[in-house]
């Protein structure tokens, strides 16, 4: 692990966007693969015309929309997030690592930050996947505020740890290896919720089939 770390914080320094690229959108990639693998949605499975089950195929093009949406995307939103959380959201009067300055980071990151980017993430992946901006915005009203309320159950007692014992250029890192299970999760529920009417309620972790 420390010899990872060692090569990561060196790559950092030497290419900071496309290494946070990079580590993105394998971890998003990986997450995608984990919930098709591991969890797959009952909709994506279908029957031949005599009623027998069709095996469910993996879906490539949905685990490149992932890493697609990783590196391309979040990997830039997420870095550029952290540095405004730890630079400029804080008590002027207290120090830095004050308890109280944490507590504001993790409540900027899950009222601001939170809200805004569970729609964001599932406005663009149905975008990508070729459907509508109807559909897009059908879908985020009918998933958004159980996942935001599923988040609000994960994030902030690992953001306070985040936020106070990790130095800030590899807060990114640590969020995304959380991320492994998140975005396990959320492509779950994207799978799920690409049929609106049809949505599973929220269950943690997924139960498989």
């Amino acid at each position: 692990m420390s010899a990872f770390l060692k090569f990561y914080t060196s790559s950092l320094k030497k290419n900071p966007k496309t290494t946070n690229a990079i580590m993105t959108g394998s971890l998003f990639g990986l997450g995608d693969a984990v919930a098709q693998i591991c969890f797959p949605s009952q909709k994506a499975n279908s029957t031949y015309s005599d009623g027998e089950s069709i095996p469910k195929t993996y879906d490539i093009a949905r685990t490149v929309r992932a890493v697609a949406y990783g590196s391309l995307i979040f990997s830039f939103i997420g870095d550029k997030w952290f540095k405004i959380l730890n630079g400029k959201v804080k008590f002027s009067k207290k120090p830095a690592d004050h308890w109280s300055n944490l507590a504001l980071r993790v409540g900027t990151d899950q009222l601001l930050f939170a809200p805004t980017c569970i729609p964001f993430y599932f406005g663009t992946l149905t975008l990508m996947e070729g459907k509508s901006l109807n559909h897009a915005g059908e879908k985020i009203g009918a998933v958004w505020w159980d996942i935001l309320k599923t988040n609000w159950m994960v994030w902030p007692a690992f953001q306070l740890i985040n936020f106070s014992l990790v130095p800030v250029q590899h807060r990114l890192l640590a969020v995304n290896v959380l991320a492994i299970f998140w975005n396990t999760f959320l492509s779950y529920r994207n799978s799920e919720a690409t049929n609106v009417k049809q949505l599973l309620p929220v269950e943690i972790p997924p139960i498989p089939e």
